[in-house]
């Protein structure tokens, strides 16, 4: 009679072991799953501004005489900009997803001021100020959707990496996932005059 008493805590302790299993494992799916909910917002919100890069060169065209070197440094940035995929989210990864949505950026800004000092009075067309209208717009909403995915992250890395879920965890292949960082020089106030 003890064999089967000893047999069936055995196999209780088994059961509640592969259920804790199962359990962790699905949690962590769940905060992987929202890491790549979160990366899809911060993709789609670099596409929008990939689009008003677009925009961008319609306005540089528009303008006139523009400076066809400038236009085609907007043009070869855009089209540079990488794709990352979910599934390979490491911190090396997205520094260059960063980096080349950057320089397009800078590359877009330079296009537009550039115009702007030759052709003061663009500033002073709607399409102009719906544009600038956008890109704040834009940028307030990639900002927004890397925090949010940095806080998923975080989530997500802070529960594989806790003993015992670190153990389900590598069992199960989940692996740690990269943060966006500030964008280098990024602690250096911007000078005003080149705003001027």
């Amino acid at each position: 009679m003890k064999k089967h008493t000893s047999l069936w805590i055995i196999l209780g302790i088994i059961a509640v072991i592969v259920v804790w299993a199962v359990s962790a494992n699905n949690k962590m799916i769940t905060k992987q799953e929202n890491v790549n909910d979160k990366w899809g917002n911060v993709q789609s919100d670099y596409q929008r501004r990939k689009d008003l890069v677009e925009q961008a060169i319609n306005v540089v065209k528009g303008a006139g005489n523009y400076e066809q070197g400038t236009l085609e440094a907007v043009i070869k940035a855009r089209n540079n900009a990488p794709q990352l995929d979910a599934n390979d989210l490491s911190e090396e990864n997205i520094a260059k997803f960063q980096a080349a949505y950057d320089k397009m950026a800078q590359e877009m800004t330079r296009a537009i001021n550039v115009t702007v000092e030759r052709y003061p009075e663009l500033t002073a067309t709607k399409n102009y100020q719906e544009f600038q209208a956008q890109i704040e717009g834009c940028e307030n909403r990639i900002n927004i959707s890397r925090k949010e995915f940095n806080e998923s992250v975080r989530e997500y890395n802070t529960m594989i990496r806790r003993f015992p879920n670190s153990i389900i965890a590598g069992m199960f292949g989940h692996e740690k996932k990269g943060y966006f960082q500030a964008s280098e020089g990024a602690e250096e106030a911007p000078s005003t005059e080149a705003l001027l």
